[in-house]
């Protein structure tokens, strides 16, 4: 390992007694025993005799295999020493880390600083990992012999596994099922007059249970902290109320959907006398403890519960603020819930923050896209499954577009004022027509959202999710053609655009584009 990465062993070694050439390897031996030098497992409290022992523990006790880790995400020495620090900082699961495929969230300089003092995984020779594996693949006989017991465990332990989490499936399959058909029973058999339970209360209780799930996924750190470390995102919000704090000056705050009270305490920061922060999910015990941390608790106050259903402490606020954005805007369908708020609690005079968004479209012309997604399909090893074609076009694909593939103007087909919309306003059908850059092929039609912080502000804030713009956690919604277009440069491809949530998952959405009289639905979930 490099010598900058250890600078604290170095210490430890500096004050060890120095060995003379007559003294033999015993005596250093009897040094290293005396100190009893321990690893420190990366997922539990359990210390090891040594590296290699650490390394078999998480493969066999974890079921994380830290070499193969390091394989993946190619890490050298400092993308190995960030990721070790990284697990041990933020107390990572190692499911959560074998969940990471895209950008590694341990790239940042201060992991780079050692989360536990004279850690010895941190004293790996990387390239050695490297070389063993290559060895191990080299030599399979050789090793063969002294990997089998452990082999064979790590087989059974994966079993058991294995075999619990297909019955917690099962179970919560049955489960489904079982709702399903009492709903199926209440619906064709009126069960309403009969049984006192309604086809709607089905409905209502497996909307209720996806709602959970919701919620749930927003309990967890993962997500908060990717919305944090968008800086387009936070920044806005964070500049929005610092450079306006006419706005917010002795103003009651209403933040729906607060997570761990960032905007909350922007708010704070800005001059508000009162804040309210209210969260259904988990996050809001982080949250309350956040708040005290930075001696806010005066100032802001912290509910748990659906803005729909929990008693705010205050008849009216002057001012609703909240990042309820999801892909393609009203994806989540949160906004109903910051309307619903607007509607209940803000004052006469108030505002909802942002307060104006739009949605816009634009053509793509991307035939290596088209062809590892789509015409893929056409000849697989020799067989044709053109079939799977309708599988996977209609699944609107979320990811970041190169700018230099999108071929027309872009175009707005929604703007949505916060202040005055109404729920009914977010589902809407509407014609487009996109000017044409250049001659080629169009592969997709692309759709992303615009926001706007502009009422009462002297320094109005605006942001994009657009190709064009910096890159956002919400990226851009992809909605592939089945088959491309031939478009010429100074020409407008026409269509319609239909957008609807969809009726079995009110969080998610049904869009169907029409170009060129051919129509496509798609599936945003």
């Amino acid at each position: 390992m490099m010598a900058h990465s250890i600078g604290e062993n170095e210490e430890a070694f500096d004050e060890m007694p120095e060995l003379s050439d007559s003294e033999d390897e015993d005596a250093w031996e009897d040094e290293v025993a005396e100190n009893e030098i321990k690893v420190n497992c990366l997922f539990c409290d359990r210390l090891l005799n040594s590296v290699q022992d650490a390394f078999s523990h998480c493969k066999l006790e974890h079921h994380f295999d830290i070499v193969s880790a390091v394989q993946k995400h190619k890490l050298d020495d400092y993308g190995y020493i960030k990721f070790i620090n990284y697990i041990r900082l933020m107390k990572c699961t190692p499911e959560s880390i074998m969940s990471v495929c895209d950008t590694a969230p341990w790239n940042g300089d201060e992991f780079m600083k050692p989360a536990l003092q004279d850690d010895l995984l941190l004293q790996i020779d990387v390239e050695e990992l490297w070389d063993g594996q290559r060895m191990a693949a080299d030599q399979p006989d050789q090793l063969a012999e002294e990997s089998q017991t452990q082999a064979a465990l790590l087989r059974a332990q994966r079993a058991e596994e294995n075999s619990r989490r297909a019955e917690e499936a099962l179970a919560r399959a049955l489960e489904d099922l079982h709702k399903l058909k009492q709903f199926a029973q209440n619906l064709v058999m009126n069960a309403d007059v009969r049984t006192g339970v309604s086809a709607a209360g089905a409905i209502a209780e497996l909307r209720e249970d996806e709602d959970e799930a919701y919620f749930t996924s927003y309990g967890h750190y993962g997500i908060h902290e990717e919305m944090l470390k968008d800086k387009v995102r936070t920044e806005s919000y964070r500049d929005f109320m610092c450079l306006n704090p006419d706005v917010f000056k002795d103003k009651v705050v209403l933040d729906v959907g607060c997570g761990t009270g960032i905007l909350s305490m922007f708010a704070a920061r800005a001059g508000a006398k009162k804040v309210i922060g209210v969260d259904q999910s988990e996050i809001i015990y982080q949250a309350m403890d956040i708040v005290r941390s930075n001696s806010l608790e005066d100032i802001i106050t912290l509910i748990k519960g659906r803005i729909e259903e929990v008693d705010l402490p205050v008849e009216k606020v002057d001012i609703i603020i909240s990042e309820w954005m999801g892909y393609f805007l009203l994806f989540e369908s949160m906004l109903d819930s910051v309307l619903y708020a607007r509607d209940k609690y803000l004052a006469d005079e108030g505002s909802v923050y942002p307060d104006l968004c739009t949605i816009s479209l634009a053509a793509v012309g991307d035939m290596q896209k088209y062809s590892d997604r789509v015409a893929f399909w056409d000849d697989v090893y020799g067989f044709k499954m053109t079939c799977m074609k309708k599988a996977v076009v209609p699944e609107a694909v979320v990811e970041v577009l190169k700018p230099e593939t999108i071929i027309s103007e872009p175009t707005v087909i929604r703007n949505i004022n916060c202040n005055t919309a109404t729920i009914s306003e977010l589902e809407f059908s509407t014609d487009f027509s996109l000017k044409i850059r250049e001659d080629t092929q169009c592969t997709a039609i692309v759709g992303y959202f615009d926001v706007f912080f502009d009422k009462n502000c002297t320094s109005k804030v605006m942001f994009s999710t657009g190709p064009q713009s910096t890159k956002t956690h919400w990226k851009q919604t992809v909605f592939l053609l089945e088959n491309p277009l031939p478009v010429q440069s100074g020409n407008t491809l026409q269509g319609k655009i239909t957008v609807h949530k969809n009726r079995k998952d009110p969080r998610s959405l049904i869009i169907t584009i029409s170009v060129n009289d051919v129509k496509q639905t798609y599936s945003l979930q």
